[in-house]
């Protein structure tokens, strides 16, 4: 059996990291396609959102994340950056730290890394010294919503959806 550190988390390295990073980016699409047939999973999907990805990350103070292990296998990866909560909120609590990707491969789940990305997320958040930080999971991802209520995260806003005929 492997120990509980047999991965390390590191920033991403670019453009050397974009390869992987269209992999991780099309697990979550397939992933979350089950839950959720909206998503889409297309071949140019990936490149689409990277390309948005990567401009709001440099624009909103962001970081990403891989997790690898000693081989150097990728096993998954965290996005965050600074997001502008409504004016409704008080001034201080305004500017958030948004984990907006979160992602492990499915042969490493419940090793603990998706843990280790999201503190690794807060380690940035609390360097940029905000107050709050954020994660989305589709409402039928209960695992993530386990996993997230367990580092410490708690129902924030629930969107409901209604198709129209």
């Amino acid at each position: 059996a492997m120990g509980p550190k047999d991965f390390t988390i590191h920033e991403a390295r670019l453009p050397e990291d974009k390869p992987l990073i269209l992999e991780f980016i099309m697990g979550l699409q397939r992933f979350e396609h089950a839950i959720d047939a909206n998503r889409r999973i297309d071949a140019s999907v990936a490149e689409e959102y990277w390309a948005v990805l990567a401009e709001r990350v440099a624009q909103q103070n962001g970081r990403i994340f891989i997790a690898e292990d000693g081989a150097q296998t990728p096993l998954g990866w965290a996005v965050t950056y600074e997001s502008e909560d409504e004016l409704f909120v008080v001034s201080e609590q305004r500017k958030i730290g948004d984990i907006v990707e979160l992602f492990v491969v499915e042969a490493a789940r419940g090793r603990g890394i998706g843990k280790a990305l999201i503190a690794a997320c807060e380690v940035w958040g609390r360097e940029r010294r905000l107050k709050v930080m954020t994660i989305g999971a589709l409402n039928g991802n209960f695992g993530a919503f386990a996993m997230y209520e367990r580092t410490g995260y708690r129902p924030y806003v629930t969107i409901l959806k209604k198709p129209l005929a």
